[in-house]
């Protein structure tokens, strides 16, 4: 299996939205996050080509952000997946990962911390984050057979400018 990790794209301050009273989980992606973020998509297509299946924290930001890979994959629509909201940890994924097939390539987008620290996870086996996803990058991990800390292979990680510098 190979798992594609995107960070949702640029969201709306934080402290200006909390001003909003309404919950973080509602602040949405901005203009320019919008619209980075469907050239970002972009450059995802032309650099993995197509994905099986497409999973979202379901927050505002990031199901925005799926919603705009999904159609610029030409794919159906995200599937919610409340282990990718910020309060999760990475093993906390697994159950939903083991459920896709080996031979897959899964997408997910999140936020970070989590991001991070699950790319990490991954690959180390430690929860302890040493990479960094900027709001609209990605990476791209090779699971093997069945996910499970430590064992991950990377095969690539992008900034966003890396991102839409590949776009077609």
């Amino acid at each position: 299996m190979r798992l594609l990790v995107i960070r949702h794209g640029i969201a709306e301050d934080r402290d200006e939205f909390a001003k909003t009273d309404r919950p973080d989980g509602e602040r949405p992606l901005t203009d320019t996050g919008r619209r980075r973020m469907r050239r970002n998509a972009r450059g995802l297509r032309r650099i993995v080509g197509k994905f099986d299946v497409l999973a979202t924290s379901p927050y505002v930001r990031a199901a925005e952000t799926a919603r705009i890979v999904a159609e610029a994959m030409g794919i159906p629509t995200p599937e919610i997946v409340d282990a990718l909201t910020p309060e999760h940890r990475p093993a906390d994924l697994l159950p939903w990962l083991s459920q896709q097939a080996a031979e897959s390539v899964v997408a997910v987008v999140g936020h970070e911390p989590l991001l991070g620290v699950l790319v990490s996870w991954l690959l180390t086996g430690h929860e302890e984050s040493r990479v960094v996803l900027k709001k609209g990058g990605a990476c791209l991990l090779d699971l093997g057979a069945r996910p499970e800390a430590g064992t991950a292979l990377i095969r690539w990680l992008l900034t966003p400018r890396q991102l839409r510098s590949l776009q077609s």
